[in-house]
Order: structure tokens, then C-alpha cells, then sequence
């Protein structure tokens, strides 16, 4: 046997069989396939998540049949895992930007993990041969809850949400008269 193979004994006790085994260079082993990138991870491990939440569900929903009272449920369901402290109107804190000591408010889902959530669920159930029609990811009630979430939560801790705005700007490609000027949107922070 070569140094480049390995050997290995199966068995029990004094009647063991030696095997032989493939060569051990690297150069033999069949290529691992391309490395997902952070979001498309993320993407199959939400979409798994969501399917094992269907089987779940009493009685089970088949994906077939899912729809936005479904997605609205598992966004409820998700906040027993959130670690935002959204405030009550009756605690001292809510309304403050700043927490100054404990209080029993409820941990929730932030609303930009929510949202990144769904973009990526919404994504999934087309590339899972889901119709852009009946994606239940994009029906309205969803970017509804969506924004409440938002505006709950700014008003909770005290922080308004704004919009960015978007301001238009002239620029003159040249100082030649036949040539139009162009206008470039831009977003202001």
C-alpha cells in the first residue's frame, strides 16, 4: 500500500477486515458546491422557518394554501423571540429615547428585521415557484402591519420615523444652449 492511501479496520473483536479506501489527496475529492452568499443563507433559513411554521400550524397549511393571515401570524409568532423593548403608553418610558431603568414591557421583533424578513420571504416564494400574483409576502395588509409596527415603535421610544425626501437637481452639461439640462434625484438624509 502507497503512503498515499489510507487503511482501516472494521470489525469487532480479534476478526477485523481491512479496507482499503480512496487515495487521501484533496485533489480526488468531489468540488463542495459555491459558498451562499450572507443573504441568500439567510433567505433558505427563513423560508425553512416559515414551511416548518406551516406544518405546525393546527391543522397544518400547505404552502399552496398560505396566505396573508397566515404571514400576519408568523410576524406575531416571531415577536416571543424579539429583544426590542417596546414601551406601553402607561410606563414612564414610553415616549423617551432613552431607557433609564427597568420596566415589564413587552420584547418584540424591531420593525427593520421585520421588514428585511419579509423582502426576503417575498423573494423566496417566487424563486419556490410561488406566482408574483398570489405572493402572499406582498399583499397589502402586510406593508399595512408593516407601517404600524414602524410607527409604534418610534412612538414608543420616542424617536419619529422620517421619511427620506427626495429633492431635485438641475445640472447643465454644458454652457451650449442645444444641449437640455438634466435633472438627477437625489435622497437627503
Amino acid at each position: 500500500m502507497s503512503s498515499e492511501q489510507r487503511l482501516r479496520e472494521v470489525g469487532e473483536g480479534s476478526s477485523s477486515t481491512s479496507i482499503m479506501l480512496e487515495p487521501s489527496d484533496d485533489h480526488h475529492q468531489l468540488p463542495s458546491p459555491p459558498q451562499l452568499s450572507r443573504y441568500e443563507s439567510q433567505k433558505r433559513r427563513d423560508w425553512t422557518t416559515f414551511g416548518q411554521y406551516l406544518k405546525n400550524h393546527k391543522p397544518p397549511v400547505p404552502l399552496s394554501n398560505c396566505n396573508y393571515n397566515h404571514v400576519l401570524d408568523f410576524l406575531r409568532y416571531l415577536d416571543q423571540f424579539g429583544k426590542t423593548k417596546v414601551h406601553l403608553h402607561g410606563c414612564v418610558f414610553f415616549g423617551e429615547s432613552e431607557q433609564g431603568g427597568p420596566c415589564t414591557c413587552p420584547l418584540r421583533q424591531a420593525w427593520g428585521s421585520l421588514d428585511a424578513l419579509i423582502g426576503r420571504l417575498r423573494a423566496a416564494y417566487e424563486e419556490n415557484g410561488g406566482l408574483q400574483e398570489t405572493n402572499p409576502f406582498a399583499n397589502s395588509a402586510i406593508r399595512i402591519y408593516l407601517r404600524e409596527v414602524r410607527d409604534s415603535q418610534a412612538k414608543a421610544r420616542g424617536i419619529p420615523y422620517k421619511k427620506k425626501k427626495k429633492r431635485k437637481i438641475q445640472i447643465n452639461s454644458s454652457n451650449n444652449n442645444e444641449t437640455p439640462a438634466r435633472t438627477f434625484q437625489l435622497h437627503s438624509s
